[in-house]
């Protein structure tokens, strides 16, 4: 493991991010699994009603199908535990940074002087497991922290609304 990725006893990378708590993986997980049992439910039905109106590419038609649920599956299976090691953020007092992906890694900057709601939502898969996304609006269109515990979600809306509040009361 390249030590990018490596966490000290308090949870921070050695260039100063934060990470996701391990229970995040589980909220992921069952997340895909719910994504899975739809798209299988599509796939069955495109398996064995689809290809009667494409009779002469039935074989191929199957086989597509067939060969997209094995992809599908490995990237359920697979892009929880790298979106968990890839999946980081930082506040400080200028700005917030986002930095997650599985095959497109995006970095996002998001000034705190653009910050205009911060918001803390919990699905219910999240709430199963204590988690919450912090949900960041600004001018320019939205930022998201996933995947964070209750307890963590509420103190970085709190921190970055503050943020924002002593930023409005300077330019008084």
């Amino acid at each position: 493991m390249s030590d990018e990725f490596k966490v000290d006893s308090e949870g921070f990378t050695s260039d100063g991010y934060r990470r996701l708590e391990p229970s995040s993986l589980k909220s992921m997980y069952i997340g895909n699994l719910i994504e899975f049992t739809i798209v299988a439910l599509l796939a069955a039905v495109a398996y064995f009603y689809v290809p009667g109106f494409v009779a002469p590419h039935e074989e191929i038609t199957r086989m597509t199908i067939l060969v997209l649920m094995a992809v599908f599956t490995v990237y359920l299976l697979v892009g929880p535990q790298v979106f968990y090691r890839r999946y980081r953020y930082r506040i400080d007092d200028d700005k917030l940074e986002i930095r997650k992906g599985i095959l497109v890694i995006s970095h996002k900057l998001v000034p705190v002087e653009r910050i205009h709601q911060v918001e803390v939502s919990r699905g219910p898969v999240n709430r199963m497991f204590g988690l919450a996304n912090v949900n960041i609006t600004t001018a320019g269109g939205t930022a998201v922290l996933e995947y964070l515990t209750d307890d963590v979600a509420e103190g970085v809306a709190e921190r970055l609304n503050q943020c924002v509040v002593s930023l409005l009361r300077e330019r008084e």
